[in-house]
């Protein structure tokens, strides 16, 4: 009998651990991108969540900015704006909502994938957008890194 508990207890302990593991596994490190071609040095977080919750449709040197979304319901979606707005899913929609209805904004253009935000991106010097520091190349420049 006591090894059955010793069993259970280390079987417990392996699943714990695993799901410690896939949590922490699905916490991407963010990084938030412009194209190689534009100037900009970098962004505080409270100019990426001005551009992103339509606040503000300027970069900081006057240029104007389009900001892209990852896809509604995507593990990058969520945890950016957890860190950068400290919206969740729910209080995002209701702001975009508000913004809407009383014709001050639309929400930001929501694409497939890391790739689709990078390519975008890449091609436009007016666009923002954030995706996971591994899908960073040479034709995007991070201006924001999000831990």
């Amino acid at each position: 009998m006591v090894k059955r508990i010793r069993l259970g207890k280390t079987r417990a302990l392996a699943a714990l651990a695993l799901a410690l593991a896939a949590a922490g596994a699905a916490r991407a490190e963010l990084v938030v991108i412009v194209s190689a071609r534009n100037p900009l040095p970098a962004l505080s977080g409270d100019q990426v969540a001005a551009i992103f919750l339509g606040q503000s449709g300027r970069f900081p040197d006057g240029a104007e900015v389009v900001a892209l979304d990852q896809r509604l319901g995507s593990n990058e979606r969520n945890q950016f704006y957890s860190q950068v707005t400290g919206k969740t899913p729910a209080l995002l929609k209701a702001h975009w909502s508000k913004m809407v209805f009383t014709g001050r904004g639309q929400p930001p253009r929501e694409l497939s994938d890391n790739a689709a935000v990078r390519r975008l991106v890449a091609e436009n010097p007016a666009m923002i957008g954030y995706i996971d520091r591994s899908a960073l190349d040479a034709s995007v420049r991070p201006v924001l890194v999000l831990r």
